[in-house]
């Protein structure tokens, strides 16, 4: 085949300078019909190899059958299956080429967002450990919500992914914003929808603020792409070079550096989430009056130990209420016990693994009960002596029994049954 430069030399010396392919042949030692084939061509010479046979070709019919059953059998197991005795790069390049005939195809159109119609939620885990304390570097769960029209982004720390945290960490989101919009969008999050399903906790949430969660398709990242882009983002220009001394830390220096996430200029929208937050905010739908039940809420009877467990983390309680039941309420920065009402304890939430919490009032009133508890058996046990001091005997209940000639005849098993 001729190289591309002599192609180009042969069609400018006979069309520019008129040169006769005779000496165009001469000049460039080429076959004269080379220097024909060169003119009549209008485009540069490609180098094609040559078909030749693929390994594959022989196990193509057991390959096809296998797809027309299961069209997303894995190119392992189609391997297993018919035998393959070669290397498994040549079979995935054809069932590259070839599996599309069987899997049917999924399009998706482009969405325009209209103003207040939809923000999309997702959880990104910042693989830069957190101190927490006693030692404790963790990483946690980001909760990140980016309105659909202006590419507005919010974002906050949480100390787990349960519900009642995650119902929390939307709530002081959209308390930021002041409005929310008419959808929010999370994917199949166990908390929120792992079932298919709105779990009862974030319809009840959604209800209060009478909006609604949609969940995303399984396995289908592509549904709310904005936040997912959004949480690679941060990765490369908010982490890098940072320190944080706790979550709160986090989440201040976090806040400040989305100020400046939202101030840059967003080609898709031509223009700036904080410019086009007004006009988003315009056709949200204004928040309630009341707050909608957040947290993690439960309901326990208070133990001897007086602590209830939140989390794997133990907080003390009023220990006048062992045997009662209490209302424990906690959000990502406060843990509040209520009995009938009434608070009974508070405490600051600890992200800690296996920590206790203890309130010093607390730890000195049940001192006190168990030194009352200890006076207490003392005079029981004096009430048992005579005047005198010697012990008073105690009889067992049969001896007045005999004593009043009462018997009680027990049936045994025998008697019972027959």
């Amino acid at each position: 085949m001729i190289a591309i430069e002599d192609w180009a030399e042969i069609r400018r010396l006979h069309r520019a300078e008129g040169v006769p392919i005779k000496e165009i042949a001469r000049r460039l030692g080429v076959a004269r019909n080379t220097v024909r084939a060169a003119l009549s061509s209008d485009r540069p010479p490609k180098y094609e190899r040559a078909p030749r046979g693929r390994v594959v070709e022989a196990y193509e019919p057991q390959i096809r059958a296998l797809l027309a059953e299961y069209p997303r059998m894995p190119g392992s197991v189609i391997a297993e299956r018919i035998g393959w005795p070669y290397t498994l790069n040549p079979l995935r390049i054809r069932l590259r080429e070839i599996r599309p005939e069987y899997v049917s195809v999924d399009p998706v159109d482009r969405v325009v967002y209209e103003p207040g119609q939809i923000a999309q939620c997702d959880l990104w885990f910042a693989p830069t450990p957190v101190p927490v304390g006693r030692g404790q570097d963790r990483v946690f769960p980001v909760l990140v919500m980016t309105l659909g029209f202006s590419r507005f982004t919010a974002a906050v720390m949480l100390p787990s992914r349960q519900g009642g945290d995650l119902t929390s960490g939307m709530w002081e989101l959209i308390s930021r914003m002041g409005r929310v919009t008419k959808t929010l969008v999370w994917d199949r999050e166990s908390a929120i929808g792992g079932s298919g399903k709105v779990t009862a906790a974030a319809s009840a949430f959604a209800g209060t603020l009478a909006t609604r969660i949609q969940l995303a398709p399984p396995r289908d990242p592509e549904y709310k792409g904005m936040v997912e882009r959004m949480n690679g983002f941060p990765e490369t220009s908010f982490l890098p070079g940072r320190t944080f001394t706790g979550p709160t830390d986090f989440n201040s220096q976090m806040n400040d550096w989305l100020g400046l996430a939202n101030a840059r200029t967003v080609r898709s929208i031509g223009g700036r989430p904080v410019d086009l937050f007004e006009t988003d905010y315009l056709s949200m739908i204004p928040l309630p009056p009341v707050s909608p039940s957040v947290g993690l809420n439960q309901r326990i009877r208070l133990a001897r130990d007086y602590y209830v467990r939140v989390d794997t983390v133990d907080y003390s309680v009023d220990p006048r209420l062992i045997g009662r039941f209490v209302d424990v309420t906690a959000s990502p920065t406060t843990v509040t016990v209520e009995h009938a009402g009434q608070l009974v304890a508070r405490h600051r939430r600890s992200w800690t693994k296996q920590d206790i919490v203890t309130d010093p009032e607390h730890a000195a009133l049940a001192a006190q009960l168990r030194a009352g508890f200890a006076a207490d058996r003392k005079r029981r046990e004096q009430a048992r002596r005579h005047t005198d001091g010697h012990p008073v005997a105690l009889r067992a209940l049969p001896d007045y029994d005999a004593l009043f000639g009462v018997e009680f005849h027990v049936p045994t098993r025998e008697e019972r049954h027959g």
